[in-house]
C-alpha cells in the first residue's frame, strides 16, 4: 500500500529546522559517497527555446539517501506565466520508493518540499562558508523561495540584518513585514541591488536571466550563494572569486550560475575549488582565509527533496497522517 502525503499535511509534519538538519546530513553523505544522486534530466517545455510555447521546464531528480536508506524520484518544474494567472510558479511531485523491492511507499506534494529544501541549502552552505560571527545577508528574490530563505536563515545562522530585495518592491514589503515579527528589528527591505549586495553574505532566488550582481558589489570574505536556475552573476564577478564550491559538478557546469563562463571556456570542473557535501563532510575545506571571496551554486539535488521527503513520511506514518491508496 502507498500512502499519499498532502501539501496541508507535509505542512504540519516537517518544521524548518527538521529541514535543515536532513539537508546537511544529506550533504554530509554526497561528501561521504553513502548518497547516489545521478545529474538532473532536464525537459524543456519552452523555458530554453520557443516551443513547446508554455515557458516553462521540468526536472526528473531521482536519488538514494543512505542515512533513511530510501530511494525516491522528484518530477518538478516551473511555470513562468503562472504568476499572471494567480497560480505557483512551481509545481511537482515526490515518489518514494523502497530500494530493496522497489514497493512504492508514498506520493508527495513536490512544491512544498522543494522551496523548503532550497532555503535550508543556503542556511547550510553559509553555515560552512560564511564568516565567522553574526551575518549581514542580502536576500534577492521575495517570491515563496525567498520567503523559506528567509526562514531557513533566521532558523540557522546568527543572523544580525536581513535586506531584502525585489524587483516587485511591495513583494519585498510583504515579506520584510513577516520576518520582522521573527526578527524583530533586523529586516528590512533594501532599496537597491548595490544596497543589498553590500553584506557579508548574498543569496539570490530569482528568475532574472541578467547578470545583475556585479564584482564590484561584493565585499572582501563576503559568500554569494546563487541558487537561480539562469545567471544572476556577472561573469568578472564568477572569474574574480577566490574560492568556487558547488553541490553537484556536472549539473553545475551547464546549468545556472556557472553556465556562460564554462561554455566560452573560461572555467572548468578543475577550477571548482570543493564540493559542499565535500565541506560538510570534512574531506575539503571551506573557507581557507577571512578575506576570501566565496561563490557557492547549489543548483539543486533530488537527494534533499527524497531526504526530506523521507522524513515526513516517517512522521506520518508514526502519527496517522496521509491517506492510503493501492496503485494495483
Amino acid at each position: 500500500m502507498t500512502l499519499l502525503i498532502r501539501r496541508s499535511e507535509l505542512e504540519t509534519l516537517v518544521s524548518t529546522r527538521e529541514i535543515i538538519e536532513a539537508v546537511e546530513k544529506t550533504f554530509e553523505g554526497l561528501g561521504n559517497k553513502t548518497v547516489v544522486n545521478p545529474t538532473k534530466v532536464h525537459l524543456n517545455l519552452g523555458d530554453q527555446s520557443d516551443w513547446p510555447p508554455y515557458h516553462a521546464g521540468m526536472n526528473a531528480m531521482p536519488a538514494y539517501v543512505g542515512w533513511l536508506d530510501i530511494a525516491g524520484l522528484k518530477w518538478v518544474g516551473g511555470w513562468q506565466d503562472n504568476m499572471a494567472m494567480g497560480l505557483p510558479y512551481i509545481r511537482g511531485a515526490i515518489l518514494l520508493v523502497k530500494p530493496q523491492d522497489g514497493t512504492v511507499l508514498a506520493v508527495m506534494d513536490g512544491a512544498w518540499i522543494t522551496n523548503g529544501r532550497t532555503g535550508a541549502q543556503s542556511a547550510v552552505a553559509l553555515k560552512h562558508l560564511a564568516k565567522k560571527g553574526p551575518l549581514t545577508v542580502g536576500l534577492f528574490g521575495a517570491g515563496a523561495q525567498g520567503r523559506t530563505q528567509a526562514l531557513a536563515m533566521i532558523e540557522g545562522l546568527p543572523l544580525e540584518e536581513l535586506k531584502i530585495y525585489d524587483i516587485r518592491p511591495e513583494s519585498a514589503e510583504s515579506l520584510a513585514a513577516d520576518m520582522n515579527a521573527l526578527l524583530p528589528g533586523k529586516v528590512r527591505v533594501a532599496g537597491s541591488v548595490a544596497e543589498a549586495a553590500d553584506s557579508d553574505a548574498v543569496v539570490t532566488v530569482t528568475h532574472s536571466k541578467a547578470k545583475f550582481l556585479e564584482s564590484g558589489m561584493i565585499r572582501p570574505g563576503a559568500t554569494v550563494c546563487a541558487l537561480g536556475s539562469y545567471t544572476e552573476c556577472s561573469d568578472e564577478l564568477i572569474l574574480g572569486v577566490d574560492r568556487i564550491f558547488v553541490d553537484h559538478v556536472q549539473q553545475c557546469l551547464h546549468r545556472g550560475a556557472l553556465k556562460d563562463v564554462v561554455e566560452s571556456g573560461r572555467l572548468s570542473e578543475n577550477d571548482l575549488s570543493a564540493t559542499l557535501g565535500e565541506v560538510v563532510a570534512g574531506v575539503r575545506p571551506g573557507r581557507t582565509a577571512p578575506e576570501q571571496r566565496i561563490l557557492c551554486v547549489p543548483i539543486g539535488t533530488g537527494c534533499m527533496d527524497v531526504a526530506v521527503a523521507g522524513v515526513a513520511y516517517r512522521k506520518a506514518l508514526e502519527t496517522g497522517k496521509g491517506t492510503v491508496i493501492s496503485l494495483d
